[in-house]
């Protein structure tokens, strides 16, 4: 009560009949909160996709984040189209450019808030795994087919029989042992910038692989095959370069792997380390090895595809790479 009526009187209060003045009752200074900072306004795209060939509109995106990513996008597209899976697209930026790569981001491309992209089909797909166990699994079957002689390959007479030869059996070792390799490495050691290829591709590589499979197997195994006429010699070389082969194309299989971290699609120049199987990067930009007729016209084959590899493989290098080794050539040094 006295504080109301010091309030009252203004502070005053009286004692003994004389006006006494009162400090006044003030309240606590109240704090105020930050203003909070205005958030920057997002300003989201549009985007329009386009038929590369017709130019006709297909897929129509209404705010679509400024950082969302081409393979966004293309889950996007997907669901208005549900026949075109992201790996079957193509998104461009011009109806004859090249792909755009999954992790290019929107709001960095050249392109305005309202975005023109164009699609290309790139048909059924297949992933990379799938297609070299494919190709890889045909060649180690068929030619333990030819191996074993089973019934309908010779004649009926040398069903299940085995070759007196040596070298045969040695032959088959190899042959195995190689395509063994192969698959482990693409289960457990490759790892593959590129998620699919084109299915319609696999029919070729597969003829290539199974169908050389079955030629070198064949004479390999025939019952009237003679060995090599430079006898014990050749072969023991043979399988030394074969080894020595095996070895380093595992060990160059090991160095790419390292250059990409799990789960990512990073590219990075190969260089020689410490294993002196990796010294040939200081010459190629792409090495493999591969070791009758058919076994050289195989060889021959293999080595024109390896070429057209490793000059696309050296061109992509050129391109992405400004500090890439001037004195690399593709696959022989200073030749080609």
């Amino acid at each position: 009560m006295d504080a109301l009526a010091l309030e009252a009187t203004g502070g005053k209060k009286t004692v003994n009949g004389t006006a006494v003045t009162a400090p006044l009752l003030t309240q606590a200074p109240v704090k105020r909160k930050p203003a909070k900072k205005a958030k920057k306004a997002v300003v989201f795209f549009e985007v329009e996709i386009l038929d590369a060939k017709t130019k006709d509109k297909l897929c129509f995106l209404d705010k679509v984040e400024p950082n969302a990513t081409i393979g966004e996008i293309k889950s996007m597209f997907h669901k208005s189209h549900p026949q075109w899976y992201p790996a079957r697209q193509s998104i461009r930026l011009d109806p004859k450019g090249k792909s755009l790569k999954d992790e290019d981001v929107l709001q960095h491309l050249p392109v305005g808030t309202t975005a023109t992209f164009y699609f290309r089909d790139l048909g059924a797909q297949i992933s990379w795994v799938t297609v070299f166990l494919t190709e890889y699994t045909g060649p180690l079957v068929i030619y333990l087919m030819f191996y074993f002689r089973v019934p309908f390959i010779y004649a009926p007479k040398y069903d299940f029989t085995t070759s007196k030869h040596w070298v045969v059996h040695l032959a088959c070792m190899c042959h195995s042992f190689h395509y063994v390799k192969r698959l482990l490495e693409t289960l457990f050691v490759h790892r593959f910038s590129h998620g699919t290829m084109p299915l319609r591709n696999i029919f070729k590589n597969c003829t290539y692989y199974w169908g050389f499979a079955a030629w070198m197997a064949y004479y390999i195994n025939h019952p009237l095959y003679t060995p090599p006429m430079y006898g014990e010699q050749q072969i023991r070389l043979a399988l030394i370069i074969f080894l020595f082969c095996q070895i380093g194309n595992f060990s160059i299989h090991i160095a790419l792997r390292n250059l990409r971290p799990p789960g990512s699609k990073t590219r990075k120049i190969p260089y020689p380390t410490k294993n002196p199987f990796t010294w040939i990067f200081l010459l190629f930009s792409l090495c493999e090895i591969n070791m009758c007729l058919p076994v050289a016209f195989f060889t021959l084959v293999g080595f024109i595809q390896m070429t057209v590899w490793a000059k696309g493989k050296h061109r992509s290098y050129l391109k992405e790479f400004r500090d890439y080794p001037p004195l690399r050539s593709p696959i022989l040094p200073f030749i080609l």
